[in-house]
Order: structure tokens, then sequence, then C-alpha cells
């Protein structure tokens, strides 16, 4: 799958998510894939081939360079924009699923508006609640894994995110102690810094995004309470005056078991 096909089928999933949803997908793609594509392939192109080492050992040179570079930077974070893409790739199949079933429902009405209804269907924003609301946030939460883990990697093999200039070598076949310098170790440093701090501003729109979602899906279900509440008020002020007095009592009997079973609970 290209980059355009994968922005394409993001872009669906941009069309139903927050706002913060849309920041994280322009982030992703302006400031991480696009200087990717653009810019650090170009620089980390020539990378194994401008590897030096003092020594003309054969095999050395491809032994140092396998064991400080195992993985090269651009596959690496090549496969990070792809699992921190795969979980908004499951929403946008969520949301596929809820319009294909509700076309259906659609279509079995064989109402006088299917087109029209069709029609509003394809621009519908549905609403993240229920079983969408747990795919979404599902989806945020895998990608703080998935950026949070990749950061960890990319630190642990290559002790930090600088690039060093010279780096000693004490692998077999190597005669001795060798030095070996790194091609462009400064400009390869600034792009690594700028890709971290991309992930970690990404991260910091997840966590934001999965707040609020959190927050709002609180405040959804007290709403639903406070509305149930009201309701009992109002059936029981609609009551007959002489019922009134019968339900006041079931109440008050159901407050009285429910206090009676939580001190046995106490006491046991």
């Amino acid at each position: 799958m290209s980059w355009g096909a994968l922005y394409a089928q993001l872009g669906g999933v941009n069309k139903h998510s927050t706002s913060l949803g849309k920041i994280w997908l322009s982030v992703l793609f302006i400031f991480r894939i696009t200087i990717l594509v653009l810019a650090a392939e170009s620089v980390w192109g020539d990378e194994q081939s401008t590897f030096t080492c003092n020594t003309q050992q054969p095999g050395c040179k491809n032994v140092c360079y396998d064991h400080f570079f195992p993985v090269s930077h651009i596959r690496l974070w090549c496969l990070q924009l792809i699992f921190v893409s795969t979980p908004a790739l499951l929403v946008a199949m969520h949301v596929t699923y809820r319009k294909r079933e509700t076309k259906r429902n659609i279509i079995r009405a064989r109402g006088d508006k299917v087109q029209e209804d069709l029609e509003s269907l394809r621009n519908r924003k549905l609403s993240i609640t229920g079983t969408l609301w747990w795919t979404y946030t599902s989806s945020l939460f895998f990608r703080l894994i998935f950026e949070g883990g990749f950061m960890y990697i990319l630190y642990y093999i290559y002790n930090g995110f600088q690039m060093p200039r010279l780096v000693k070598c004490e692998q077999w076949p190597c005669p001795n102690k060798v030095d070996c310098f790194i091609s462009r170790p400064t400009e390869k440093t600034i792009f690594t810094i700028f890709m971290v701090v991309s992930s970690v501003i990404c991260m910091v729109l997840n966590v934001a995004e999965l707040s609020y979602l959190i927050i709002k899906a609180l405040m959804r279900c007290s709403q639903r309470a406070q509305k149930r509440r009201a309701n009992r008020r109002r059936d029981f002020g609609n009551l007959p005056m002489e019922e009134k007095p019968v339900v006041q009592n079931e109440t008050n009997k159901m407050l009285l078991s429910s206090m009676d079973d939580s001190s046995r609970v106490k006491i046991l």
C-alpha cells in the first residue's frame, strides 16, 4: 500500500473524528510521512556505502555496520508509521460496517425517499458513541502503545537519539579495535530529533483526545441518570393522590432492604 492510498483510507476516518483527531492526522502526514519521503530517505540513502573504517580487513566494515545499525532509521520509522496507522484503519472498518448495515435497513424499508436517505447516509458523520466509542478509544490506546514502544526501541538500539561521528568496533573479523566513521552525523541527528518530537506531539494529541472522549462519555452517563431521576419524579407527581403513599412505601421498603443488605455485608 502506498502512502497516498493510506492517506485516502485515513481521510475517510478523519470525517468521523474529533478536532484533535484531525490535527493528529495532519501532523502524521505533514510532519512525519512527508519529511520521511522527501528528505529523510535521501539523508540515509548512502548510509552503508559511506560508512568507512580504517582497516582493509575483508568483512570488517560490513560486520561493524551491522553491529551499530541493526535496523535502518528509515525502515524503523516506516514500520512505526504502519503500526500507528493500523488502529485507525480498524475504526474505518467499523464505520464502513455500520454504514453498510444502515444501508441495508434503508433498502429493506423501501420508502419513498430511498435515494435521499442513501445520499444522507453517505455524507452523515457518525457520532462516537456505543460500540464505535469503544473501537475509537481502543485505537487511541494502541496508538500510544506503538508510539512509545517504537521510541523506546529507537533509543535502545542506538543508545540515544544523537548520531555519533565516530564509533569504535571490535567485532570479528576485525583484527583489533578499528575506528569507523558515519556520514552526515549532524544532519541525521537533526532529523532523528525532529521525528522523535513529532512522535511526542502525536502522543500528546492521542492522550488529549482519549481524555476528551472519556470525559464526554461520563457527562453523557450523568445526563442520562439525571433524566431518569427527573422522569421518576414527574411520573410520581402525575400519580393520583391515593396511589402516592403506596408507591412511597414501596420505595422506602426497597431503601431499607438495601441498607440491611449493606449492613450484613459489613458485619460479615
